[in-house]
């Protein structure tokens, strides 16, 4: 299934909102969820304890650490989105191959909201997380990873340098514009 634009005829659909660890995912996406009035799912908390313990460790995850998580979270936002007429979720899907993973396991178009800040701002929210498995460490294999969204994804980009209330209302208005 291919990445997309489009809407539910009933609600906004089954939202990604996407970045390195630090970027604000959790918080925005909370944040938009309520906003739009529907579910919002955390990905880390899908993350098996195997994930976890290797994160916690220092060690970046890998394609087959990663899959079956994609593959877990794409299936939860497709049934929230269908039983809600919508739904947000919270996930870091930094590479376009994760994207797609979770487009064909949730069975439906996605919406991705590509959170994006400098490299200094997201080690400082890192420090700031304590008690977080994910360590300020990883930062730089989480950028190498990433592949921000191409003009083809049709991803809303926003910087994270703004209250997460500014954010969640701009891209609710961006999402409601079509």
């Amino acid at each position: 299934m291919a990445v997309s634009q489009a809407r539910s005829e009933t609600g906004p659909g089954a939202i990604v909102v996407m970045g390195v660890s630090g970027c604000g995912k959790t918080a925005v996406g909370a944040a938009l969820a309520e906003r739009l009035g529907v579910p919002f799912i955390e990905g880390d908390q899908h993350h098996p304890q195997a994930n976890i313990d290797k994160m916690a460790a220092g060690i970046p995850l890998d394609d087959d650490d990663r899959g079956p998580w994609l593959a877990a979270l794409g299936g939860i936002l497709g049934k929230t989105a269908r039983e809600n007429a919508g739904g947000v979720l919270a996930c870091s899907a930094l590479r376009k191959a994760y994207r797609r993973r979770l487009a064909e396991t949730a069975s439906l178009p996605l919406r991705f909201v590509f959170l994006d800040g400098s490299r200094a701002l997201l080690a400082e929210r890192m420090r700031d997380r304590p008690g977080h498995y994910m360590p300020v460490a990883l930062l730089d294999s989480q950028l190498a990873t990433l592949e921000a969204p191409g003009p083809d994804e049709g991803a809303i980009t926003v910087s994270i340098d703004q209250p997460i209330a500014v954010l969640a209302e701009r891209i609710a208005g961006v999402l409601a514009a079509g």
